[in-house]
């Protein structure tokens, strides 16, 4: 299964996956490059869909869909251990609520789609209030292989990078992932990810000792994560 990126208005980041002829378009918000993408490259759009129903990622759905002919999937009623077939690939949909109570990822072999939920170099805003679930949700996609690699729905690298300088200003490999980044294609690995987004790297013995510095919680792992995400 393949992915082809689409940068739109200043940050925002759309995706068509797709398996041979078949595709499904992931927050389609800017429409027209993914459609002419599909056009020249002979896939048929069978389905739309969102990593979240917020507008900036849902406001290209319905011409997706009007253009298309596509099957409107409503990210709202997706069950937990759904799959699409794409040409006999699979694209698994995992729930993931934090960012908002909706948000869900899409993983096939190789790589995630993670919205709103874990970007590169940061994770989401915690719009749905439980960071309890939120931190339920990236452990689940912590566990995938650490070559996975990171599709997130933002482009908030080089701000989030300024912000993990805060919490670690030592880490070395915050400067090598700066010159990794390429604004035209945003994608790391999960490996990647553990070696500089704070926000997952709550079991790493510098940010725990900059929580304890600051008399913050940080005996278990979910109250490391709730301290950084309340204090950072």
């Amino acid at each position: 299964m393949l992915i082809e990126q689409f940068r739109y208005s200043t940050d925002n980041l759309g995706y068509l996956v797709f398996a041979g002829t078949q595709g499904i378009a992931i927050d389609p918000g800017s429409p027209g490059p993914i459609l002419e993408f599909a056009r020249e490259n002979k896939i048929d759009i069978r389905y739309v869909t969102n990593t979240h129903f917020h507008e900036d990622h849902t406001r290209g759905n319905g011409e997706m869909v009007e253009k298309t002919g596509a099957r409107f999937l409503d990210s709202r009623r997706i069950g937990e251990g759904q799959v699409i077939t794409l040409e006999g690939e699979r694209l698994e949909i995992i729930p993931t609520p934090g960012h908002t109570k909706d948000c869900v990822c899409f993983r096939a072999s190789g790589f995630l789609v993670t919205g709103d939920t874990l970007f590169n170099g940061t994770v989401g805003n915690c719009f749905s209030g439980d960071l309890g679930s939120f931190f339920r949700s990236l452990k689940i996609l912590l566990a995938f292989p650490g070559e996975t690699k990171i599709y997130g729905g933002h482009d908030y690298v080089v701000e989030s990078m300024k912000v993990a300088a805060t919490i670690e200003e030592d880490n070395p490999d915050i400067e090598s992932y700066i010159q990794q980044y390429d604004p035209t294609l945003v994608v790391s690995t999960l490996t990647d990810e553990l070696r500089v987004n704070p926000y997952i790297r709550f079991n790493a013995p510098s940010v725990m000792n900059r929580l304890q510095e600051r008399n913050l919680p940080f005996k278990t792992e979910e109250q490391r994560f709730i301290s950084l995400m309340e204090n950072y």
